[in-house]
């Protein structure tokens, strides 16, 4: 029982929390006259010598105390002497752990969100460092219409934006206060509910304390934004996994995010990027782990729900770590342009250019002009040339309707520079993005 019911290991990681809600909860009492100032001031202080030893030397683990809270009040006692007992007045566990558990979440969201921005950062910076170079845009993992670098990078600022939508609202919801909820009834004694949530920063109490205590919806709200940011992340690593390798060679990955082989000395591994693509399949299945830990419990609190900060700790911790990783891997990336602007070329990015400026300019309707592009293809590919690079006799004898005008749509950088409806890949419009987006971002503040 000792073993299975002490969670000492993995919530001592709640320490700067419980004591900050202690002193809250401590002050208040003294305020609405339920235990004197001088013993308040007693607490206070030696929570904030509890506080000071924590911080130089950990959290004791000692499991017959069975977890942070009791921990902490059995080193106040030991400091302050009987004034301790006067701290858990009209509180329980209950709304101390669920108290404490949203000041972590809340913090770790505010991680989050400072990471993310810093990521949006390099986005955008390498972005418009690279608004014009061209590259291959990929549907099917295959060659489909040439667009630029910059383009590329802002979709996953955008992806990046929505993550921090997504922290921000369930942000918003968590920021409730369930101290003074107690065990689960609320409490007899005349206590200041909106002094505590504000002294903790929180917008309000929350307003039933039966869900108060068992919620553990800010836990899963975080755990499906981190799962999500994670996917995005994932994606962009993937890339880069794909980008860094030989026969694409589209990037060369900072050395200071890759490794070398035991035993292939050539080798530069993009291990960073494949941990970020491995982590997201741990943070999902953290998401998993609480929602099946939670999808059957009656109210209110069970101890069921002392197995809900495990999977959310690991979740954060390789949260923050996956975004540094993603953010040191754009901003110290090599992008090698010239490779992406070949691969653009010799890919045949532009036929579908070919395909409109045959519809639109020679009048022939569009499956018969599929089917020239088609033919165009198959002789660049034969010659091993680019589209641009068949001479108008080449491409008369497949079509005798095509003239010289054909040409000013065949090149990538006026495929990308026609594309310039809103989003499109235009340098022009990629420019204008970047400029919102380091608004929105107070790059240039």
């Amino acid at each position: 029982m000792r073993e299975i019911n002490a969670s000492i290991p993995f919530d001592k990681a709640l320490w700067r929390q419980d004591i900050a809600a202690s002193k809250a909860h401590v002050a208040m009492l003294a305020a609405c006259d339920i235990v004197t100032d001088a013993d308040a001031e007693t607490i206070i202080d030696g929570l904030e010598t509890i506080a000071g030893e924590y911080e130089a030397n950990g959290v004791p683990e000692d499991w017959d105390l069975e977890d942070i809270h009791m921990t902490t009040e059995a080193r106040l006692a030991e400091l302050v002497g009987l004034a301790a007992g006067r701290l858990h007045t009209a509180r329980s566990r209950n709304d101390q752990v669920a108290t404490d558990f949203r000041l972590w979440v809340r913090d770790a969201m505010d991680q989050a969100l400072a990471g993310l921005a810093a990521l949006q950062c390099a986005l955008v910076t390498r972005a418009e460092e690279h608004a014009e170079s061209i590259m291959p845009g990929f549907t099917h993992l295959q060659t489909a219409q040439p667009v630029t670098l910059g383009h590329h990078l802002m979709a996953y600022y955008e992806m990046a934006a929505r993550d921090v939508s997504r922290f921000s609202d369930a942000r918003r919801r968590l920021n409730q206060c369930p101290l003074g909820s107690a065990a689960l009834a609320g409490t007899g004694f005349p206590i200041d509910r909106e002094m505590t949530a504000q002294a903790l920063g929180f917008a309000k109490p929350t307003d039933n304390s039966l869900d108060a205590v068992s919620d553990r919806d800010f836990a899963l709200d975080y755990l499906q934004a981190a799962a999500q940011c994670s996917l995005h992340l994932s994606r962009l690593a993937e890339e880069m996994v794909i980008w860094a390798s030989q026969p694409f060679g589209f990037v060369r990955m900072p050395d200071t995010l890759s490794t070398g082989s035991s035993i292939m000395p050539q080798k530069k591994n993009p291990d960073a990027a494949e941990l970020v693509r491995g982590h997201a399949g741990r943070i999902v299945g953290c998401l998993t782990s609480l929602m099946v830990t939670m999808k059957g419990l009656p109210l209110a609190y069970s101890k069921d729900m002392q197995d809900d900060k495990p999977p959310v700790f690991e979740a954060a911790s390789l949260l923050n770590l996956s975004i540094a990783a993603m953010t040191g891997m754009v901003d110290g990336a090599t992008f090698r342009t010239d490779r992406m602007r070949q691969a653009a070329e010799l890919g045949y990015a532009t036929a579908t250019d070919l395909a409109d400026w045959l519809v639109t300019q020679a009048d022939i309707p569009f499956r018969e002009a599929h089917h020239i592009t088609g033919a165009a293809v198959k002789l660049a590919e034969s010659k091993g040339v680019a589209l641009e690079a068949l001479t108008l006799t080449e491409l008369q004898a497949i079509d005798s309707r095509i003239d010289e005008g054909v040409y000013s749509a065949l090149s990538v950088e006026a495929s990308v520079a026609a594309r310039a409806s809103h989003g499109g890949t235009a340098p022009a419009e990629v420019r204008k993005r970047v400029a919102e987006a380091r608004q929105q971002l107070g790059m240039d503040q």
